[in-house]
């Protein structure tokens, strides 16, 4: 059945809605922002937001579900090759890249966030751990190992998000993971190898 045009219209606010909220959300933080200021920032008002989503959790929620869905289908996309552990690692690095502030947020915050935001953040950190264990077990550096891999997920993911919820000490002018993701890489390899 065809749309009519009302029905294009109200999938393209509720679109322009997302991609305002995940600015603002980006540059205020989830706490800080009010449904006023997506309203603003996508040029709507106020009742036009709550027409698309009845509570500010509710938005929050198809946000971080939208785009940790995107962090998920890159990290799919960029780990489909059989990748070593290196190569996955600034593969990860890059997907974060794209979306880093909104990420950093994530970081900083989650645990504030509604239980089904929550549970979208967890399942890019799955999907994610998924593909690290399979670059594990494909490189010569995942043989052998006395680490549990999910120690070593682990250890990778809190340097990462270490550096991210730091980003004023690592780089005060933005692009913790441009100036930094190179040197978290080679630096987790050197520690792996060397524990082997």
């Amino acid at each position: 059945m065809k749309k009519t045009a009302r029905q294009l219209q109200k999938e393209q606010t509720k679109v322009a809605l997302v991609q305002a909220a995940y600015e603002v959300f980006s540059t205020r933080g989830f706490q800080a922002t009010r449904m006023a200021d997506i309203a603003k920032a996508a040029g709507v008002s106020h009742g036009t937001v709550f027409l698309h989503f009845s509570t500010q959790e509710q938005l929050v929620a198809e946000v971080i579900e939208a785009y940790c869905g995107e962090i998920v289908q890159e990290t799919h996309q960029s780990a489909s090759p059989p990748l070593s552990l290196r190569e996955f690692l600034d593969a990860h690095i890059a997907a974060i890249i794209r979306h880093e502030a909104f990420y950093t947020r994530l970081v900083i915050e989650n645990r504030l966030l509604p239980q089904e935001a929550r549970d979208a953040w967890i399942g890019l950190q799955s999907a994610v751990s998924f593909h690290f264990s399979q670059a594990l077990e494909r490189g010569p550096e995942g043989a052998g190992a006395e680490v549990p891999l999910s120690l070593l997920f682990n250890m990778w993911l809190g340097l990462v998000h270490y550096y991210l919820g730091n980003g004023d000490l690592f780089a005060p002018e933005g692009g913790v993971l441009r100036r930094h993701g190179p040197t978290l890489t080679e630096n987790y390899m050197k520690l792996i190898q060397e524990r082997r």
